[in-house]
């Protein structure tokens, strides 16, 4: 496999599973070496363990982003001990499943501390380094969510609307220091939750996939391509999109069977 990514420094939080775990494998792959940031300690040996056995560069953080003198932190510290900081991919998430006259006012702050406040800690944080250096690319991961209404997921969706926007606007800023900034929108992907959902209710994830054009929800594998391709040299004159990747539903006009 080629590495176009060799000798680069990369970031990737909520790296220890699901999407943020495909992102940090590939980075690895294509020659970055990747820092790793979650919370959960046996999940971020899992996933260095596996990089490592491909022959992947990695280090783990066991970090809450939440904590935002912390998260700042480690994006210096590791921007000044690798003199170099290229890559950042804001993954890390936090969903409350409540219809809005139940939801309290900690989950939905909680959601955006995580999915909003953090991304921002995140990249500001990475912003000074790159621009300084006048190189570099940030990925946001948000949802399509984030772009329709889903009941009982307010203080999700409203958060990865916000994460659009701030996107943009950073891109703005960035752009004439040759830093790009740009958001995911994955649609359903098929991580460990979404298949323990299917397994507790198979009809309803059913009905779920064939609402999708596709006919299927997403693969991590698939959204870490995505995501790669963002931060690649490939998508060099790209910057401030949010690109949809979700099998087709948001261009999907819905018409009643």
């Amino acid at each position: 496999m080629s590495q176009p990514f060799k000798d680069k420094v990369a970031i990737v939080t909520g790296g220890s599973d699901g999407i943020g775990r495909a992102t940090a494998r590939l980075l690895a792959q294509r020659g970055a070496h990747v820092i790793i940031c979650a919370r959960r300690k046996e999940k971020l040996s899992e996933a260095k363990a596996e990089i490592e056995a491909a022959g992947g560069s990695v280090e783990t953080v066991s970090l809450d982003v939440t904590n935002s003198e912390d998260f700042a932190n480690l994006v210096a510290e590791v921007a000044e001990r690798h003199g170099r900081l290229d890559m950042m991919v804001n993954n890390a998430m936090s969903v409350h499943y409540a219809p809005i006259a139940n939801l309290t006012l900690e989950h939905w702050r909680k959601d955006f501390a995580v999915n909003a406040d953090a991304v921002f800690v995140g990249t500001k944080a990475a912003l000074k380094v790159m621009m300084a250096a006048g190189s570099g690319s940030i990925v946001n991961i948000s949802s399509s969510c984030g772009i329709r209404a889903a009941p009982y997921m307010s203080s999700y969706s409203a958060s990865k609307a916000a994460l659009i926007q701030f996107t943009a606007v950073a891109a703005m800023e960035a752009a004439r220091s040759n830093v790009r900034v740009n958001a995911i929108v994955p649609g359903q992907v098929q991580t460990a939750s979404t298949e323990d959902f299917a397994s507790k209710a198979p009809e309803v994830a059913a009905k779920t996939a064939d609402a999708i054009p596709m006919g299927r929800g997403g693969t991590p594998d698939e959204l870490a391509e995505a995501i790669i391709f963002m931060l690649s040299d490939a998508a060099a004159y790209v910057t401030g999109v949010a690109l949809p990747v979700d099998g087709g539903k948001a261009a999907q006009l819905y018409l009643p069977s």
